[in-house]
């Protein structure tokens, strides 16, 4: 006699309200349902997988169990937040994921009552948790605040600011440490130590009574025997009693896979507590999805793939990718430099250090999620005498920037900051675009920012990079292939602030800063069509200006046009300056500066983005004929 197949569950729940008429049996077949689903989207899609496959039980446990979203449920950095979306009444576009127009691969607060706090960079929930928490007892929104939080994330020393306050303030309050053993890269430090000698000195069967509660919170019959297992948990080498120090009522470790232990421990929970209570659940990323769970990054973040295999579907393309293009770069100058080391936090793979550690793992420094220790650091090795490369996307170096003007610039350190995803990076949307770090780096004191037009520059600038020892030196290029130039071995080093002249022409001059010398060239063959042959100018340099070259131009063009991918006050704005402390617009120079809009740019594909940000080579086209005071006769759609 066969089994009769289970009838779906998940096509009834289109609110998390609907989860509390289901048995914990059925709540089980939910979240099964729930990883299928989970799967088959993202097949579609590409995004973000192992991290949502990790918490599928605990996404159905707490919608179960609590009253979303009158109780604010934040997931920190939000990568896992696929589940929750389906649950959540966006089931029917959750293949619209990281598209135009569709759902954003993060939690959003436009998007959905149930987002109530936007993440996408990591180590943010507890302080916001903490916020609704003192915002609901003065009077606000009812509701609890829950903040799921990863082990990676809570390496951040904000992760421990927003705890040692939360302690202090004794406000009622969860947070669910989500111990997957694995953030973006395995987890480093102390804390992930600490995180596997609590649970593993002992067997995991063993701890399992403790995690049906905190003593305080169980009924009678399971006092006893949690009691006994924290006492044997302060007995280990660091103790059970890090959280509890900071104010926090310990509950754990429990199996994060198991409704039947995170329904009970949730239940009472919710029933009982009074203060700031953590929870630590342990998952495995990938869960219940074999390629995922066989992949080194356990599917961290994938593209369109097949379900059956795993296989992803690979973007033709004969040019290599800027990261991996700096990777090269950098272990040709380390192969001659036993100064060179590198620095990332927590994204190794990201940043192409990967390549650059197996070559050189002694020289090479994962520090975990921790931008701002990452840049000091690194100004700790430049003062020791090493020749460190601090690379990290250009969005997650805006959590560094007290400690790039402080610890860096003030002390003219020769930290080489190699800024990955410059400009506007496509599916991860607004969160992870790269707009600022021109304008936040080139107002410092004697910084050198630089970048790279195509990956043959890139690797020039790396090659710069390595011999520059007058104070910190940045580089920026933007995420995915070059342009499939002609490749160096090895870099020349640039002359710092010298830019270069592509092409000859006259009436107008067009400085571009960055990758969008590619546009500017297609601009100017379109130009040259009209009978107008613009001089086109790769800038090289935002800081120290070419003044020269620059100053040349003016003098001997009608009009001068900056081009840059990246938000006002860089580029342009550095010019411009230049050029009105010069006197040249007394003289009658003609001066535009395209730069991104003064928007958040949703998430689509980059060379959507750029037509949104009016910087595609046909709205360069455009700008040099408006600015010439060309009609436009026949232009072409």
């Amino acid at each position: 006699m066969t089994d009769r197949p289970k009838t779906p569950l998940l096509d009834r729940v289109t609110t998390p309200a609907d989860l509390k008429s289901l048995s914990d049996r059925e709540l089980r077949q939910v979240a099964d349902e729930l990883r299928a689903e989970t799967i088959s989207a993202v097949s579609v899609t590409g995004g973000h997988l192992g991290a949502g496959l990790g918490v599928v039980e605990l996404t159905v446990a707490i919608h179960a169990v609590f009253d979303t979203p009158r109780d604010k449920l934040i997931w920190d950095v939000g990568h896992q937040c696929y589940p929750h979306k389906i649950l959540t009444g966006r089931r029917d576009r959750i293949r619209t994921l990281r598209t135009e127009g569709g759902l954003s691969g993060f939690t959003k607060r436009s998007e959905s009552p149930y987002d109530p706090f936007g993440a996408a960079h990591s180590s943010t929930s507890i302080s916001a948790a903490l916020g609704f928490a003192a915002a609901r007892d003065l009077g606000a929104d009812p509701g609890d605040a829950i903040a799921v939080i990863g082990d990676g994330s809570m390496s951040a020393g904000m992760a421990f600011e927003a705890m040692n306050n939360a302690g202090h303030l004794k406000k009622r309050l969860f947070v669910i440490l989500n111990d997957n053993e694995m953030s973006i890269a395995p987890p480093v430090g102390a804390l992930s130590s600490y995180l596997s000698r609590l649970y593993a000195e002992a067997p995991f069967q063993d701890l399992k009574q403790a995690a049906k509660g905190a003593v305080s919170l169980l009924p009678g019959p399971f006092q006893e025997g949690a009691r006994r297992a924290k006492e044997m948990l302060k007995g280990m080498a660091v103790g059970g009693t890090l959280f509890e120090e900071l104010g926090f009522s310990y509950v754990g470790p429990i199996d994060g896979h198991d409704l039947d232990q995170l329904l009970p421990v949730l239940r009472t929970a919710k029933a009982r507590a009074t203060g700031p209570m953590l929870i630590h659940v342990l998952t495995k990323k990938g869960k219940g999805y074999a390629p995922a769970e066989a992949a080194a990054d356990k599917g961290h973040a994938t593209a369109k793939f097949d379900v059956l295999t795993g296989v992803q579907a690979k973007a033709k393309s004969n040019a290599p990718s800027y990261t991996k293009v700096f990777a090269q770069g950098l272990i040709a100058e380390a192969e001659v430099d036993p100064r060179i080391v590198a620095v990332t936090a927590a994204m190794p793979d990201g940043t192409g250090l990967n390549l650059f550690a197996d070559r050189f793992p002694k020289r090479c420094f994962d520090v975990g999620i921790a931008e701002q220790h990452a840049v000091t650091f690194a100004a700790g090795l430049a003062a020791g005498g090493m020749r460190p490369f601090c690379a990290i996307y250009s969005t997650f170096l805006q959590r560094g920037y007290d400690q790039v003007v402080h610890d860096v610039a003030i002390q003219r350190l020769p930290v080489r900051f190699a800024i990955d995803r410059a400009g506007l990076v496509g599916a991860d949307g607004a969160t992870h675009a790269g707009s600022f770090d021109v304008a936040f780096l080139a107002n410092l004191p004697g910084i050198v920012v630089m970048a790279a037009a195509d990956e043959a520059e890139l690797m020039h600038m790396v090659a710069t990079a390595a011999v520059h020892d007058d104070g910190p030196i940045a580089f920026r290029y933007p995420r995915g292939e070059g342009v499939g130039c002609d490749m160096p071995a090895r870099g020349q080093v640039l002359e710092i602030g010298k830019g270069r002249v592509i092409r000859e022409g006259a009436r107008v001059a067009i400085l571009s800063f960055g990758t969008r010398l590619s546009e500017v060239l297609k601009a100017a063959e379109a130009l040259s069509g009209r009978g107008l042959t613009p001089t086109v100018i790769d800038a090289r340099f935002a800081k120290p200006l070419d003044r020269d070259l620059i100053l040349n131009a003016a003098r001997h063009h009608e009009a001068l046009i900056t081009v840059e991918e990246g938000a006002v006050g860089g580029f342009g704005s550095h010019v411009a300056q230049l050029l009105a402390d010069e006197g040249v617009f007394d003289h009658g120079l003609k001066f535009r500066s395209m730069v991104l809009p003064d928007i958040f740019i949703d998430q689509a594909s980059p060379e959507k983005m750029y037509q949104v940000a009016g910087m595609d080579a046909a709205q360069i086209e455009a700008k040099v004929l408006e600015t010439l005071n060309v009609a436009v006769v026949g232009r072409r759609a």
